[in-house]
């Protein structure tokens, strides 16, 4: 049985940073670079699935809830039953750390921006869900 085309659309910082605190570290910068990344993501990901954990599908703003489907993922969930739902379909997968170690075998395409971000984190990116694909 077929399942979905999945795909990631994240930025990370200079070295790799995704998080701190539960945020993207670089909230609330208005700098450009910034806000064009935020730009494209919600450009890139309208019209498709956006499939994240809980915490990342309610921060995503209401005007960008009518133009794409939200679906919210949990941890007892089978990546592959999930990813059946939206055979044929393109579904970004978001959250971070913990779907992507899950879910990170079943990517095709990371898209990936370095922001100019070079500050304190929690999360980073880990190189080895390229290479689980």
């Amino acid at each position: 049985m077929q399942i979905a085309i999945v795909r990631v659309i994240c930025a990370v910082g200079q070295s790799g940073q995704m998080g701190l605190d539960g945020h993207l570290p670089w909230e609330g910068n208005r700098s450009p670079e910034y806000k064009a990344d935020v730009a494209r993501f919600f450009d890139i990901t309208r019209g498709q699935v956006l499939a994240a954990g809980p915490k990342t599908i309610a921060s995503v703003p209401k005007f960008a809830r009518e133009d794409r489907e939200l679906f919210v993922l949990r941890s007892i969930m089978d990546p592959e039953q999930t990813l059946r739902r939206f055979a044929g379909r393109i579904v970004f997968i978001g959250g971070g750390p913990p779907v992507w170690d899950a879910y990170g075998r079943f990517v095709s395409h990371w898209d990936i921006t370095r922001l100019p971000y070079d500050g304190p984190a929690d999360r980073w990116f880990d190189p080895r869900w390229l290479k689980a694909a």
